[in-house]
């Protein structure tokens, strides 16, 4: 507990010395999310990594997330603690593999819809970016007259179609922690909290889906759980969320979403981050997030194209 209190002090004296902010995924331990800025959804930190003034943004999530901060803000140094911190979904949509797709497929003329765990080079192949927080929005506003890519997402992707009456192509591709949640495993909890409701992000398969009184983003998860009727809720995304929920919805009974394997499900990119990590990003300033120009420039259009129809 003192080294952690320690380390806290350093990070937060090192902070004020860069003219830093720090930026924490609801799925960082709850440490790092203690002494982070802000603390939210992809939708919640691309806005504040956009208006941001700071020198330094330190960005605790996985490498696609500080990249992004990189693309809307050219100027600024961003680290991020743990360089290898990957995406699962990102890994599923090579860039060089999306492009030689639309090549094959040009006469198809696809508006291409990217959900933001992607890499810069995806993000400049399409014409918007979306977050499971706006996406329903983001597609409702694609051009009817043009087929639509959804990329690389294929449950946010189909959850979408339910939602909107919207037919869209969509990429092979799925985060394999919430590919791990499974009917069954939500039923023995249900059968121990029989009153329970289940939320649970649109990541998680139809299966899954079907059995959540409400699908909907982590950020959308602090409203439904601090207004829901009843105190036991079942959770049902990546165990970060827990530590927020549990901040903000003290009277509730948040209970982690099991898989088949465990009790709970972690990111093990997401938790490749830590205070000691964090603490040493910002006093090396490395490691830092670099972009070539060109690419920079094609991926931020549709970053902020999604910025603006999501106001």
């Amino acid at each position: 507990m003192l080294a952690n209190l320690d380390l806290k002090a350093e990070i937060i004296a090192l902070k004020h010395a860069r003219n830093a902010v720090i930026l924490a995924h609801n799925y960082q331990t709850g440490d790092i999310q203690d002494v982070a800025d802000y603390v939210g959804d992809s939708l919640g930190l691309a806005y504040h990594a956009k208006a941001t003034e700071a020198d330094v943004i330190v960005f605790c999530g996985v490498h696609f997330m500080a990249e992004t901060a990189k693309i809307v803000n050219p100027g600024k140094i961003v680290v991020l603690p743990d360089a290898d911190a990957g995406c699962s979904l990102e890994q599923s949509c090579p860039a060089p593999e999306l492009e030689a797709f639309l090549k094959a497929n040009a006469e198809k003329n696809y508006y291409i819809i990217a959900y933001i765990n992607c890499s810069g080079g995806v993000k400049a192949l399409c014409d918007v970016i979306c977050t499971s927080g706006n996406a329903v929005k983001i597609v409702n506003l694609a051009p009817p007259d043009r087929p639509i890519l959804f990329v690389p997402d294929e449950n946010l992707g189909a959850w979408v179609m339910e939602q909107t009456g919207r037919k869209m192509d969509l990429w092979k591709g799925n985060c394999y922690v919430h590919v791990e949640f499974t009917r069954d495993s939500i039923n023995r909890i249900k059968a121990e909290f029989p009153t329970a409701l289940v939320v649970a992000h649109p990541e998680c398969t139809a299966a899954v889906r079907l059995l959540a009184d409400e699908v909907c983003s982590t950020e959308k998860m602090i409203a439904y759980c601090r207004n829901s009727p009843v105190r036991d809720i079942i959770v049902v995304t990546e165990s970060g969320m827990l530590h927020r929920l549990r901040k903000e919805c003290p009277d509730k009974n948040l209970i982690a979403g099991p898989t088949d394997r465990c009790a709970c499900a972690d990111c093990r990119y997401m938790k490749m981050n830590t205070l000691e990590k964090l603490r040493d990003c910002l006093d090396r300033l490395q490691p830092r997030v670099e972009m070539d120009e060109s690419l920079r420039a094609r991926a931020e259009q549709p970053l902020l194209r999604m910025l603006e129809q999501s106001k």
